[in-house]
Order: structure tokens, then C-alpha cells, then sequence
């Protein structure tokens, strides 16, 4: 039965909820700026109750959940959208307290921010917590986002670990189950950026029956039914179909060797093109539209 929720994933920016230690003296990202005018905007267009959603905000995969939460409220707010909370939930025991259940039963709007995906899964799986997401998803007009780390774990099967200097050496990419919101997906962030295209070549080719999506910053997808995915950012969408690799030395190599593949496909896609799930097919938007304009405008500006 195909969804009746939809999914928002995002390919993330400077992401603070990622490092290690947090400097005082990094100003605020300008980047939540353009998502205000972009995607997450778009996001909350997308809400059956527009600007008087419940909007949740989840930092469990960051580092510094209070500066997260705080600037995703700042964010929110900005968009006339004010009953925003954040659920700083770090442990399983804490996933499971009534108040947090009650939030997201309540909720209209679930965004999950950057990090470290491992502790989403790891925190997550096999909680009611997220039995409860992923009912209401299937089941009513509810929205799931999800950035960086976020949008990472947001597939059922989820990369949580590679360098991408070694990403083509066998053993080196390693996946395990993420939140499970969408199958035969994998999903990289801050593709483009941190030059990862390689270790979503491995995944691919590790699992063809999975549809590789590499997500620049600035790009988005905003997927309906389970299986029409609609570019909502501006940054560089990667996708990767591995059903027509010809020949690949995956399966053959030692661990730590090199691994070769043969025709891999590949698709680029831009904001406002769809793509198919089902189907594999690429819808390109050629029309030129006022609405683009408007948008990369903002961005400019922004920068």
C-alpha cells in the first residue's frame, strides 16, 4: 500500500550537529536563511495545516542538540510558523516517556537533523517511538523530514560508515538497517561537497537492486506515494541505478582491494524534475518557471 504521508529528504550544510566540538566563534549558518525561502518552506506548504502545523524537531543525531533546536525554531518561527518544539530524545529509555510519545502522536510535521545516523538507528529501531512514525506515515496526510544524518537514515537500508578517499575499496563503505520510511534506497548527504560519489558507487554495487541518491547541499527531494520523487533544492541531485551493471569485481576481490564495476547509470537531477520510483524513469522539468527564478533569487541574495 503506497504511503499516505510524505518524506522530505535533505542534503544538509554546514552542519554544526556533526562535529566533534562546537567553536563559539562559527556565526550562524547563513544556509538556514535559504532553506527558510526553499525547502523548508516548500515543506511547510506541503502540511495539510500550512503555517499552524505541530512541527518536531528531532536532535538525536547531534552533538550540540541545543544549538540544533534552537536555530530550526529560529528558522520555523521566521516562516510564521510558531508552535515548533524539539525533542532532544538521547537515550532509548527517553524515546519511550509518554510526554515524548504524546508530541508525536500530536505532531503534523517530524524532522530528524543532521549527525550521526548510527545513533538514530541505534536509538530508534525497534522502539514504538518509531512504530508510531512510520503508522501515522503510512496512514494519514503526516509529514517526515529528515537533513543530513536525517536523510541518511531515512531508507531502509542506511550508510553509516566510509571515507570517500577509499570508498571503492572493498570493505571500506559499510551499511546497516536505518529508520525504514522508504526501501530499496540508499541515501548519501553533502554529496557533492565531501566527494562521496564513490562510496554510493560501492553501495550500488554492492545491492543493485537499490536505487543510489546522493544529495548535494541545497538539494532536497520531496517524495509522495512512496515513489515520486520531486527535486526541491537547488544543489545537485545524484541518482545511481545499478539493474544494468553488465560486470563488477565486487564479489570476487579481497577486502581492501580495489573494486571495478562496469555501466553503471547514471541520472542528474535539477530542481523541480520528479522521478519515478516504480517506473525508473526520469520526468525532466524544461518549462522555464517564474517560481525557479523567484527561488534561486533568494539564494542569491542570501549569499
Amino acid at each position: 500500500m503506497r504511503p499516505k504521508g510524505k518524506l522530505v529528504i535533505i542534503g544538509g550544510a554546514v552542519d554544526l550537529g556533526s562535529s566533534l566540538s562546537y567553536n563559539e566563534n562559527i556565526s550562524h549558518p547563513h544556509y538556514i536563511k535559504f532553506f527558510e525561502r526553499g525547502i523548508l518552506k516548500r515543506m511547510i506548504t506541503e502540511s495539510a495545516k500550512g503555517a499552524d502545523s505541530v512541527i518536531e524537531v528531532i536532535t538525536t543525531a547531534s552533538k550540540i542538540p541545543e544549538i540544533v533546536g534552537s536555530e530550526y525554531i529560529k528558522s520555523f518561527n521566521q516562516l510564521q510558523v510558531a508552535n515548533v518544539g524539539v525533542l532532544d530524545i538521547r537515550t532509548r529509555e527517553s524515546a519511550a516517556a509518554s510526554e515524548v510519545i504524546d508530541r508525536v502522536k500530536k505532531a503534523d510535521v517530524v524532522m530528524f537533523s543532521g549527525g550521526d545516523q548510527l545513533r538514530l538507528s541505534a536509538i530508534f529501531g525497534g522502539t514504538q517511538f518509531l512504530n508510531i512514525l512510520k503508522e501515522r506515515y503510512q496512514n494519514e496526510d503526516f509529514i517526515v523530514a529528515g537533513t543530513s544524518a536525517g536523510a541518511a537514515a531515512a531508507s531502509a537500508n542506511m550508510i553509516y560508515r566510509g571515507s570517500s578517499s577509499e570508498a571503492l575499496i572493498k570493505g571500506e563503505v559499510q551499511i546497516t538497517g536505518g529508520l525504514g520510511f522508504i526501501d530499496d534506497v540508499v541515501i548519501d548527504t553533502h554529496f557533492v561537497q565531501r566527494g562521496r560519489i564513490g562510496r554510493l558507487f560501492y553501495a550500488v554495487a554492492s545491492n543493485p537492486g537499490m536505487l543510489g541518491i546522493g544529495l548535494g547541499e541545497d538539494a532536497g527531494l520531496l517524495i509522495t506515494g512512496g515513489d515520486c520523487m520531486e527535486a526541491i533544492g537547488s544543489g545537485l541531485t545524484i541518482l545511481v541505478d545499478g539493474r544494468y551493471i553488465n560486470e563488477t569485481s565486487i564479489y570476487d576481490v579481497e577486502i581492501g582491494s580495489p573494486v571495478s564495476i562496469d555501466n553503471l547509470k547514471v541520472h542528474v537531477m535539477s530542481i523541480f524534475d520528479k522521478y519515478d520510483l516504480h517506473r525508473h524513469q526520469l520526468i525532466i522539468n524544461k518549462a522555464i518557471k517564474v517560481e525557479e527564478d523567484v527561488y534561486l533569487k533568494a539564494r542569491d541574495e542570501d549569499e
